[in-house]
C-alpha cells in the first residue's frame, strides 16, 4: 500500500507539472498583454514598461514559467489583474457555495440512485425498470441549462416555493442555505441520479445471477439480507467508480449551474475570469481543479481495497 501511495503521488506530481505547462502556454497564446489588462488601455508606455518589469514579463518565457511555478509550489497563485487580490483569497471567498452545491448534489444523487437502481435490478423488465431506463435516457439527453430553466419556471416562477437565483451563506442559517441550493442541486442531480442508478442496476443484476446468491436464497435468506450482505458488497466497486467520477466531473458541471442560478462560487469565478481575461485566476483555478480531480481518483483507487480486501492496489 505504501509503495502504491508513493508511486501514485509521484505520477500525480508529473500530471500537475504537465497541466501547469499547458496552462502557462495557453495563457501565452491566448493573446492580450497582462500589463495592459492591469493598467488599462490608456496607460502610458512608461507605466506599461514598469508593470511588465514588476510582473517579470520582460524575462524569457522559460524563466517566466519557472518563476511562476516556483511561486505556485510555495502557495502563491498570483494576484488578480482586476481586483488586485491574491487568487487564493478570491478562491476562499467563493469556495463555500461550490462545496455546498457539490456535496448536496452527491448526497442526494447517491441517496436516490442506489435504492432505485437496486430495486430495478430486483425487478428486471418490470415497470420500475422501464421507468428507470426512460428517466436515464431523458437525463442524458436533456442539457443542464434547459433543465435548470424548466425547474426555475415550475418551482420558482409558477409555484413560488423556492428562490429563482442567488445563494444564502451558511452564516445566515442552514435552512436558508438548503432552500437556496435545492434547485441547483436538483439540476445537477438529474444526470448523476441516472448514471449512478443505471450503473447500480447493471452491477447488481450481474451479481444477483451468481451461484452464491442462489445458495443464500436457497438457505432461506431474506431479500434484504441477500442484497445488503452479499450482492451490494460485490457490486460496490463499479458504483464507487461512477460516484467518484461524478464528483470529479461536478467541477465542470457547477460552472454552468452557478452561472444560470447566479451563485457566487468557483464556477462563476472561472467564467468571470475567462471573460475578463484575468489570467492568474484562470491559471490558479485550473491547477486547483486538476489537483482535486487527481486526489479524488486516488481516493477511489484506495477505496477499492477498503471495500474488498482481496483487491491489490
Amino acid at each position: 500500500m505504501l509503495r502504491y501511495l508513493i508511486t501514485r503521488t509521484a505520477s500525480s506530481a508529473i500530471v500537475i507539472m504537465v497541466v501547469a505547462v499547458i496552462v502557462f502556454i495557453l495563457a501565452l497564446i491566448s493573446g492580450g498583454d497582462p500589463a495592459t489588462i492591469y493598467a488599462g488601455e490608456d496607460a502610458s508606455p512608461e507605466r506599461l514598461d514598469a508593470i511588465r518589469e514588476r510582473m517579470g514579463l520582460n524575462q524569457p518565457t522559460h524563466v517566466q514559467f519557472l518563476v511562476w511555478f516556483w511561486h505556485i509550489l510555495q502557495g502563491d497563485f498570483g494576484t488578480s489583474l482586476f481586483t488586485d487580490l491574491p487568487v487564493l483569497t478570491l478562491v476562499a471567498q467563493r469556495v463555500e457555495p461550490t462545496v455546498v452545491l457539490s456535496l448536496g448534489t452527491i448526497i442526494f444523487s447517491v441517496a436516490v440512485a442506489i435504492p432505485i437502481g437496486t430495486a430495478a435490478a430486483l425487478n428486471p423488465g418490470k415497470k420500475l425498470d422501464k421507468a428507470l431506463s426512460a428517466f436515464t435516457n431523458l437525463a442524458f439527453a436533456l442539457p443542464g441549462f434547459i433543465a435548470a430553466y424548466i425547474l426555475i419556471y415550475i418551482f420558482a416562477v409558477q409555484l413560488r416555493w423556492l428562490p429563482v437565483q442567488g445563494y444564502s451563506p451558511l452564516s445566515e442559517g442552514l435552512g436558508s442555505t438548503i432552500r437556496s441550493v435545492i434547485l441547483p442541486c436538483a439540476t445537477l442531480s438529474l444526470i448523476y441520479v441516472g448514471l449512478i442508478a443505471r450503473t447500480t442496476r447493471a452491477s447488481m443484476l450481474a451479481v444477483l445471477q451468481e451461484d452464491y446468491i442462489r445458495s443464500a436464497r436457497a438457505r432461506g435468506a431474506s431479500t434484504f439480507r441477500v442484497v445488503v450482505s452479499h450482492a451490494m458488497r460485490n457490486a460496490t466497486n463499479s458504483i464507487t467508480t461512477v460516484i467518484g467520477l461524478g464528483i470529479a466531473s461536478l467541477l465542470s458541471g457547477v460552472t454552468i449551474t452557478e452561472t444560470v442560478f447566479a451563485i457566487p462560487g468557483l464556477g462563476r469565478l472561472t467564467v468571470d475570469a475567462v471573460l475578463n481575461r484575468d489570467f492568474p485566476i484562470v491559471q490558479g483555478l485550473i491547477l486547483l481543479f486538476a489537483a482535486v480531480k487527481i486526489t479524488i481518483n486516488l481516493m477511489i483507487d484506495l477505496s477499492y481495497r477498503l471495500v474488498d480486501p482481496r483487491i491489490e492496489v
